[in-house]
């Protein structure tokens, strides 16, 4: 399987490092590449998250650190929909 980030799931990672290296640059490059390596699982395991409330949409969570990343499995690929901390509100079904 492919595995394709949406613009939005692009621009929330970009977020997220940006946010984080102002902090820590190790934790930021840390964070970033275990979301990186996590997705790149998604090619093997497609159904290892949960299920969403919004259909064809499944959400992980990143392991240690506190993001939800949100996805669809596609026949052929998997669509990194959305990354969203955890204390933020779940996307609404227009926000994917």
């Amino acid at each position: 399987m492919k595995l394709r980030f949406t613009p939005r799931a692009l621009t929330d990672l970009a977020s997220i490092h940006s946010y984080l290296v102002e902090r820590s640059p190790r934790a930021a490059a840390e964070v970033v590449s275990f979301i990186e390596r996590l997705t790149r699982g998604l090619t093997d395991f497609p159904e290892i998250g949960q299920r969403s409330d919004e259909m064809k949409v499944r959400v992980i969570l990143a392991g240690r650190f506190p993001y939800r990343i949100y996805y669809g499995v596609e026949t052929d690929e998997i669509v990194i929909l959305h990354i969203r901390h955890a204390a933020r509100d779940t996307p609404e079904a227009g926000e994917m």
